[in-house]
């Protein structure tokens, strides 16, 4: 990938020195931009398109915020009822409903605050979805029980 991004610049189909590709992989991880990151920003968007679907299937009309600030990803509505649906994705049983991102002096660590969402979207790697109809503001982590899974959810809103 290096490469196919080096030849596209000024030094069309040449390849890159060694210090000249040493310098490129400096500016990009001085950038911020992280490998593992973006894996993980990948399952989260790849989490809301399939809520997106999901939900749209039960029946909801589905929303997507403007902001990435707010602390919802989704609203859906149906009978004119509107909910602020979180998502996320798990790669284990376990799913931290803590916000986590990095600035220029660290890691900032955000705890759900109360009525912060309405509904709770889970999807984790074995394609299993979940949807918690509550806000868990007082959790640091939930693991979704089998009566969660969004297959028991016959689009109700209430």
């Amino acid at each position: 990938m290096l490469n196919r991004r080096w030849s596209k610049s000024r030094h069309e189909g040449s390849n890159p020195s060694p210090s000249a590709r040493n310098h490129l992989i400096e500016t990009v991880a001085h950038t911020g931009y992280n490998i593992g990151m973006r894996n993980t920003q990948r399952k989260g968007d790849y989490a809301v398109a399939k809520a997106i679907a999901s939900l749209t299937k039960l029946g909801f009309d589905v929303s997507i915020p403007l902001t990435e600030s707010a602390a919802y990803d989704l609203i859906v509505e149906k009978d004119g009822i509107l909910k602020r649906i979180q998502v996320r994705f798990s790669g284990s049983g376990e799913v931290d409903l803590r916000r986590i991102h990095s600035n220029s002096t660290g890691y900032i660590v955000k705890k759900t605050k109360i009525n912060a969402y309405d509904w709770l979207y889970v999807l984790n790697s074995n394609e299993q979805e979940y949807l918690v109809k509550k806000c868990l503001h007082s959790r640091r982590s939930i693991t979704p029980k089998a009566t969660d899974l969004i297959d028991n959810f016959f689009g109700e809103v209430a």
